[in-house]
Parts: structure tokens; sequence; C-alpha cells
């Protein structure tokens, strides 16, 4: 094959076309997006049980939903979420289960459950991580709230049309007609609640009755007595007195077309607003749906100038910036790489091998979609990677073809003869490179689903690339060396090539000769700095975090207050926060480039707040949109500090938490689990650690899931109301009917669902006083009042209950500054001074970390796994080829000695060891066992031909300087504009890079220094093959 390609005239170029016109046919297909795709396996299954506890929830839905899922297969985890009137039950698939039969066997599981509540309503099971955000829209202006979201349904409807599918709308909630009876016209109409409900529900009716079927044609019988606005409904009669009097729905109530829920809004700057949030499939591309939803935005805009439209949460903006950033790195890379190796090949001879670069990186695009991935971060990191490391090959080839040329032989003997030559030894090394590389595809957990990307995307070029070195360069190379005969060699290249033959000789030759002869002392000197710069990380001197933090430019603030606090006090506090985030803007604002202002925009979500799982007019979450990170100065950490001193201290807030949205595929850096069947224990137990916690600066937004629920009034039934005739659910439904209200019908106005809810006026409910004195109607008519019907006593229950496989739990969470304090510093402190005496308190509480703590342990086990079984195969492969145990063990041991420069690589740059890190230690180790494979192999030649043991170690260190430079100096190179790039969006690649570029500096000295002593150390105990050994199986 070398042979058919080197000669054939157009075969090379050919196949060279083939890759970049189909590579380049496939770039538009590529998915683009910020992060790999990290999130868990999940099915989420919600049950609504209208006006019940979360101690009720959990007993009447959430046990009997973890029961029916006993029997499913390659369950990872089951977490419950079990809060008044709803319970949402999350389960999370194990790696090696199959998801769409997951999700039918627990689909068929909830269906069969038979024994819920009657309250209950029809579960709801779906799959949770089918799409991704794309972008926010803010839509506010002078119209009314109804007004706007006919507005906002009707745009998000032609969006929908112009091929953005997936648009919701949020700051609404469902439309209504609310009948409001008061006190004293039920007691006039001697009716109920219930009652007037019931009324609306029989007569306000649009049936089929049947058909006429005469001899001429067939007549549709229907009743259309079916009302569909506040003025009809009003007609309705509820109830003919004996003297035939009709009494109206409007006599007694008065009827309104209201939003179900007050506190389900948003504000943007003061005024009522829609949020229509835009998202895409996962097969989507983020920048092809923000580009056509913006365009859509500014023709709307146009054709409504007196609305605002204001664009938020722009996921597209961070993906792009971040592309670019990574692509020009990669430009001035590829540039580095080509003067790199023009230093040690003419211009002509590194122009073919730098056009490896392309071939191999488009061929590497057409191939991606078949793995399923994506252009993202950390594919991109793996290209940047691939820009060195797969010109290895090349170079090998390259520069042994050069060899050849420069010994006499014709350029297209030189060609065949030079790969030939080193064929094996470059198909060993891929070989080798697949045995580190392919396990570390298989690594798990989330923090591995985004990890594993690289060895992936690498795998693919690497392969494209040995394709390219032995069937496209060699051919190449021929023909530039044919040509290259006929001109004279440049001065200045004679003067480099010169300079390299007295760089080999004099340095890497005389340093080699003399290393050797004390080459004891050298490996003293390398293990003892290997156990000094292992020493750094265990004395503590070098941190190590699990996922290094990356800036967004979204802040979250989200406010909880006590269980039954007003929609006024919380609006109170929600300006206090406003005007602090204002005085923050202005601190920050003249620090900005050209004094642009940090907050770009803001606003006001009320009744909602994700951390705290609680829903309702307590809580409320303001976004802000910053910046953008490639452009602002100074740190998020240090706007939140100043955010939160502005903001001071809120005597009745239980928890402001300001954060970032999201955290990345490693989890929150502090979530402590605890797990027990008391409650009680279970808060003290996490209060004891949030104290704990709260001792270190650094920490914030501490918190736990676990918060008492409104002040309750629980009711029981006097001898009494059963000597009336009363029974508890007449008596129930009154109150529920008067205080939380009944759905009579629900009827569809245009496009729009509304429910009839039937309940007592808001000033009739809103005191003790009016529970006391509500008027029961008795069976026989009579009226009577509830307080001489019923006892209470006060009490109060928990807002919320969570379970994590099928025991209760509490979390605690927090954030920590990681400028400031080390999270697994900190781990191992609790588990020192904190577990033991949580244990003897609370003996029936179990303590247990997760989120990155957890996260960063199962990526690093499973990466040290993958590692482990690299090494394996590397032997294994190594011990067939050399035909000896002992030989692998010199090409190996270069890998472990490499930890020295990726140690003291991380302490220069000032940047903790994370699990990026050890990813770049794995990729590194690919390039260190080929260069050392090549060294051994030259080792083992020059001593067939009869060197001694000293002499053919010099002579392989010499031989193999210029390709081990060459593929070493251009990987580094190629990772050199990364590695100086101050951006922080190239944050969380600084540890991969780090590893990989020290890491190889390091090695390449150990491959041509060290290894050739601890060669000769091994011939001088008895491990080498001797010489006669040799001479007898050359001459056999």
């Amino acid at each position: 094959m070398i042979r058919f390609f080197a000669e054939h005239p157009t075969a090379a170029n050919l196949l060279m076309a083939l890759f970049l016109i189909s590579g380049l046919a496939a770039l538009p297909r590529l998915r683009r997006e910020t992060m790999p795709d990290f999130s868990p396996s999940e099915v989420e299954i919600r049950v609504q049980f209208p006006g019940a506890s979360a101690e009720d929830v959990e007993e009447a839905i959430a046990q009997r939903i973890e029961d029916a899922l006993d029997d499913i297969s390659h369950i990872e985890e089951i977490r419950v979420d079990a809060r008044e009137s709803l319970c949402i039950t999350t389960v999370e698939m194990s790696n090696n289960g199959d998801f769409q039969v997951f999700f039918n066997d627990i689909e068929r599981a909830i269906d069969a459950i038979d024994d819920f509540p009657a309250d209950t309503e029809k579960p709801v099971v779906q799959e949770l991580g089918r799409t991704d955000h794309v972008l926010g829209l803010i839509i506010s202006g002078p119209v009314d709230a109804a007004g706007l979201k006919d507005y906002s349904e009707d745009f998000k409807d032609r969006l929908q049309e112009s091929g953005l599918p997936l648009v919701d709308i949020a700051g609404f909630s469902e439309r209504q007609f609310r009948v409001s009876l008061s006190e004293r016209a039920l007691r006039r109409s001697g009716l109920s609640v219930p009652a007037v409900a019931n009324a609306i529900a029989s007569q306000n009716r649009d049936l089929p009755l049947g058909t006429i079927e005469s001899r001429d044609q067939d007549i549709l019988i229907r009743l259309t007595d079916q009302r569909r606005s506040a003025d009809e409904l009003k007609n309705i009669v509820v109830r003919a007195t004996t003297s035939g009097a009709l009494v109206r729905l409007g006599d007694i109530a008065e009827i309104a077309d209201v939003f179900e829920i007050n506190e389900d809004r948003i504000e943007h700057h003061g005024r009522r607003a829609a949020l229509l949030s835009i998202r895409k499939n996962k097969q989507d591309d983020s920048i092809r749906i923000a580009k056509r939803a913006k365009a859509l935005i500014q023709a709307e805009s146009h054709r409504h100038p007196q609305l605002s439209f204001t664009i938020t949460q722009d996921e597209s903006i961070i993906l792009q910036d971040r592309l670019d950033m990574l692509l020009s790195n990669g430009v001035q890379g590829m540039l580095l790489v080509f003067l790199v190796m023009w230093a040690f090949f003419s211009a002509r001879v590194s122009f073919w091998v730098a056009m490896g670069l392309p071939v191999s990186f488009l061929g590497a695009f057409l191939l991606a979609p078949l793995l399923g991935l994506t252009v993202n971060m950390f594919t991109m990191v793996g290209l940047l990677l691939a820009l060195g490391l797969l010109m290895d090959d090349a170079i090998v080839i390259a520069e042994n073809i050069a060899t050849h040329r420069e010994q006499g032989k014709t350029p297209l003997a030189a060609a065949i003869d030079g790969t030939r030559e080193v064929a094996a030894g470059v198909f060993s090394s891929f070989v080798t490179t697949i045995c580190v590389l392919g396990p570390l595809a298989l690594i798990t957990g989330q923090i591995g689903r985004v990890l594993r990307v690289v060895p992936m995307i690498l795998l693919l070029v690497l392969t494209v690339s040995l394709i390219e070195a032995f069937t496209i360069l060699p051919a190449h190379l021929h023909h530039a060396m044919a040509r290259q005969r006929d001109n004279k060699v440049s001065r200045l290249r004679q003067k480099l090539d010169a300079l390299f033959a007295w760089f080999r000789l004099r340095i890497i030759a005389g340093t080699t000769a003399k290393l050797i002869r004390v080459r004891y002392l050298v490996f003293s000197a390398v293990l003892a700095l290997f156990i000094l710069s292992v020493g750094l990380i265990a004395s503590g001197r070098l941190k190590i975090q699990g996922f290094p933090e990356l800036e967004g430019d979204v802040l979250t603030a989200r406010l909880l207050l006590p269980q039954g606090t007003p929609l006024a006090r919380t609006d109170e506090i929600v300006d206090h926060i406003l005007d602090a985030l204002q005085r923050c803007n202005d601190v920050f604002t003249p620090k900005q480039p050209e004094q642009q202002a940090l907050v770009k925009n803001s606003f006001v979500q009320f009744g909602l707040n994700s951390d705290a799982f609680e829903n309702g007019p307590h809580v409320a979450t303001i976004t802000v949109d910053l910046l953008a990170a490639e452009i602002r100065s100074g740190s998020i950490n240090d706007y939140i500090a100043e955010w939160q001193r502005q903001i001071g201290t809120l005597s009745d807030v239980i928890s402001l938490s300001i954060t970032e949205p999201g955290f990345g595929p490693a989890g929150r850096p502090i979530e402590i689990r605890l797990r027990g069947q008391n409650l009680q224990a279970l808060k003290d137990a996490a209060l004891a650690i949030q104290d704990w916690y709260r001792r270190f600066p650094g920490v914030f937004n501490l918190s736990d899931d676990l918060r008492r629920g409104k002040p309750e009034l629980r009711l029981s039934l006097r001898e009494e109301a059963h000597n009336a005739g009363s029974s508890a659910e007449d008596i129930a439904q009154q109150l529920r009917g008067a205080f939380k209200g009944i759905t009579a019908d629900e009827i569809l106005v245009g496009n729009e669902s509304y429910e009839i809810d039937v309940r007592m006026t808001d000033a009739d409910r809103n005191s003790r006083r009016d529970l006391h004195d509500f008027m029961i109607v008795l069976p026989d008519g009579r009226q009577a009042p509830l307080r001489s019907l019923v006892t209470w006593a006060e009490g109060r229950g928990w807002a919320r209950i969570g379970r994590f496989n099928r025991q209760r739990t509490v979390t605690v969470i927090g954030e920590i500054d990681t400028r400031l304090v080390n999270n697994n510093e900190l781990a191992g402190l609790f588990r020192q001074q904190v577990m033991p005496d949580l244990q003897q308190r609370y003996p029936g509480v179990e303590v247990s970390f997760a989120g990155e703590l957890t996260e960063t342990r199962f990526a690093r086990k499973s990466m040290l796994k993958a590692l482990a079984m690299g090494m394996v195969g590397i032997f294994i492969l190594l011990s067939f080829q050399f035909r000896t145990y002992t030989e692998p063990l010199i090409v190996m041991i270069a890998i472990p000695f490499s930890i020295i420069g990726i140690i003291w690589g991380h302490v220069l740059m000032g940047v903790p060891i994370s699990m990026p890190s050890l990813l770049g230690f794995i990729a590194m180790a690919g390039v260190v066992v080929n260069d050392s494979i090549l060294l051994v192999l030259f080792l083992k030649n020059a001593r067939q031909e009869g060197q001694a043991l000293p002499e053919a170690a010099v002579a392989a260190s010499r031989d193999r300087v210029r390709a081990i430079l060459m593929t070493s100096s251009t990987t580094i190179a190629g990772l050199l504009p990364i590695l100086l790039e101050r951006s922080l969006q190239a944050q969380i690649l600084k540890p991969l890079i780090i590893s990989t570029a020290f890491g190889l500096l390091a090695s390449t000295f150990l491959v041509l220094f060290a290894l050739p002593c601890f060669y000769v150390i091994l011939g001088d105990i008895g491990w080498i093959e001797s010489q006669a050994s040799i001479d007898k199986h050359h001459l056999k």
C-alpha cells in the first residue's frame, strides 16, 4: 500500500480531496453547543393531590410510587419531592440500561397503581432533559396583563410557525372565571358553595342529544346552554324558591375574569411582563436557533414599537464567544506548529506535513456525528490537543524519509524505505495510543460524560491521521523532494541544518554519554524529584478541586420567606434587593472597559424559587444579565459579595441565595445528604452542619431543604355534628369550597381553556373569625356556625419532605469561593471533626456527601480504572512486540515520571489539580509512550548492528532527538496560545492544557536523557538481553 500510493501520480491527491470535500460538506450539519450533554437519563413522575399536606403526599402518593418501582431494572436512584398538593418523583437510570425500555416499564408500573386517594389527579410520566434553553425574550409595555398574555400567545404561535417549535410562556397562570360568594348572600339564599358549584355544572352545558331521522333529511339535536363570558354566567339559575322566584348566579355572586394564581407574575423595570423561553431539541444547533429567533424578534419589534422586546439569558452568545476563543487559539497554534516544523524541515516538506492537520480534522468532522459528537468546548479542546498529537506519526515518518534522503537515496526510494522502516513502530504507537484513549472514552458519571468527548474526538483525528501518514504523506514528500533536488538549498536552511547537527552531536549525544556514566545518580535524582513533586500534593501545597469554575453571564438571586408571607411583603423585599443591585452596578461599572454598565438587564419572577423547591407568594427569583464574560473585568464572586454587602441583613428572610444558575457537570460544591426517619433530628443535624461551615470564609449560600409549612388549624367533629346528621365529608366539602374553591366546570373561550372557580369572597375568608363563624348547611336545610360543630387545634407541619432511595432525606447545600477555601480540605476536616459528633448526637441519621465531591470521586475512580486498563494493554502489546517483559517497563516508566512536569506546571501557573488535569495526563501518556517506543526500537537496532549497550543508548538518543523534539514541540506549540489565554472562559481548559504541555516538556528530557540511563541500568543487572545473545539471534 505504501509503495502503491507513493508511486501513483494521482491516488494520494484523490484521497486527500475526498477527505477535504467530505469534511467540508459535513461541517454545516455539525451541532454546536456550549458543553457536551452531561445530564443523566431520568424519568419524572408528577402527581397532583389538591389540598394535601406534605406528610399526606408522602404517605399516600410517594410511598406507593416507590413500591410500584420495586421491580424496575437499572434504577440508579429514586428522588422524591413531596410538598403541599404535589409529589414529584425522579427516577435515574443506570449507565447500562436501555432508556426506552426503562421509560416504558416505569409508565406501566405507574399506570398499574390503583390505590391512590380519590382526589388524586392522573399521574404524568415524562422524560427529563430532552431540550436545552437557547434564549429568553421579555415582552412588556403599556398593556394590561390579559392583553399581554393574549399577544404573547399569538407571537408564540407565529414563532412556532416560523421554525421555532419549542417556545414556552412564563409570567401568567391559567385564566378562570372566578365566582365569589359572600357569606351574607349564602345565608340569605340558604345555599352552600358546593351547591352553587353543582348548579353551575348542571346548567352550563353544551351537549349533543341525538338525531331526528326524517324522510327528507337528518336533523341533529343539541343543547346549547353553555356560557362563555362573565355576563352570560350571571344568568345561570342556581335555585328556584317555593314562590316561583328564580335566584340567579349574578344575584348572589361577583364574577370576574382573572388569573388563577396572583403571584405567578414577572416584572421588568416595574412593569408586568411576559417571558418567552426559546428552547431546542438535543439534535438542534443552538447558534442557528438563536440567529433565527433574533431575526424574528427584530422584525416583530418594528411592527410593535410601543412594546419592549428584551433578549435575556442568551446562551448562544456564551457559546459563540467560547468557540471563537478556541478557534482563534487553534489558528495561532497551527501557525506555531508550522514554524516549529520549518525549523527542522524545508518549507515544502513542512507544508505537506502540516497538511495532515486539515485532512485529519475534516475527516474527523465527517465521522463525528456517527459517535454523537458535537462542536463544543471540549471537542474543540480535543482538536487543540490533536494539533500536536496527530503530527507525531507524520513527523516520525517525514523525519525518517528525510534521513534516508540525506543518505543519498532517490526521493521515491527514500519515501518508501523511510516509511516502511518506522511503519511497525508508528503503528505500534498508534495502538498504544488507542490503549490509553480507548478506555477513557468509556468513563462514566456526569463529569465523565463531559470529559470523554476529548478522547473520542482524538481517536477519530488520530485514526484519520494514521491513514494520511501512510498513504498521502509519502507521495507528497516524494514529489516535494524530487522538485527540491533541482533547487539550491537556501543559506538559512543550511545554517539551521548545521546548527541542528551540532546540537545533536555535541549537546544531545555528549550529555547523554556523560549522564550514562553517572546513571545511578540520574536515577536517584529523578526518583527524588518525583517524590518531592508528589509531596506537594500530599502536603496540601498544591490544591485539588473537582472541576474548574466556569463563569457565565447570568446571576440569580433566589428569595425565600416564611410560609404564609403575603405577596406585598415579598414585593417590598424584592424592591430592596433591586436597589442594592443598582448600587452594586454603580460600584463596578466604572471598572469595566469603556465604563460599560455591568448589569445589562434584570427581571423578577414571583412565586418561583427552584433552590427551595417551593412555590407561592413567599418566594421570588431575580435574574440578572451581566456584561459578557469575555469583556468584563472582575470575578463573578466579587459581584456576588458586593451585592450581598449592599443588601445587608434582612430580618424575616429565611434564605437569599445569589449565584450563577446551574452548577456544571460536577454539581454543587457543598451538598451533604442526611437520611433517617425522624425529620426533627434530620433538621437539627442539618443546622449543626451549616453552623460548622459558616466558620470558614469563602463559604456562602448555605441552606437546607426541610422547612416548616404554613400554620395549620386541625379540625375534629364534635358530637353535635353527628347529632345534626352532618358527616366529616360534608363539612370538609363545604369548607374546601369556601376557602380553597371548587372547579365547577371547564370551558373553552376562543383558543384558551377557562375554569369556573367557585369560592367565598376574599373579605369573608381572611381571618380566623371568618372560619369560626362560617355557616354550615345541615342536611335538613338549617344552618349552624362551624364553631358549634368542630373542635380545632393548632399545629405546623413541614412544607416539603424529600426522600432518596426510599428514605427520608434532608440535603444541606452551599457554595464556596475557591480563591479563599478548598472544597476537598473542607470535606476532610468535616469527616474528622463533624461526622463523629453527628453520629453520636443523632444515632439514627446517616451522613454522606453528594454533588461535586461524589461526582469527582466517581469520575476519578473511573478514569484511574481506564488508565490501568490502558497500561495493561500497552504492556501486553509491547511485550509481544519486544519479545521481553523488561523493555516494556523502560518504555512505560516515563509515564509516572512525567507527573513531575504536570505538578510543577500547575504550581507555576497557580492552578489547582482537577479532573481535566487527570485527563490531560492520560492523553499525554500516549505521546510519551510513542517517543519511548521509537527510542527503544532504535536502541535495539543499534545493538543488532554490534554496538555496545552504552554506545547504543547514546546513538538512539542522538538519532531520535529530531523526531522526539518535533513531536513534543509541535504539541506544546499548538497548546501554547490557549495556555497563555487570559480569558475567563479559558480557565476551565487550563488544567488539561497544563498537564499535557508541562508533562510533555518533562517527558522530553526524561526520554532523551533519563530513559537511556534506565535502559543501561537494566543491562547492568542482567535484565536486558546480552550482546552475545543478540548476535546469535541476528545470525539466525
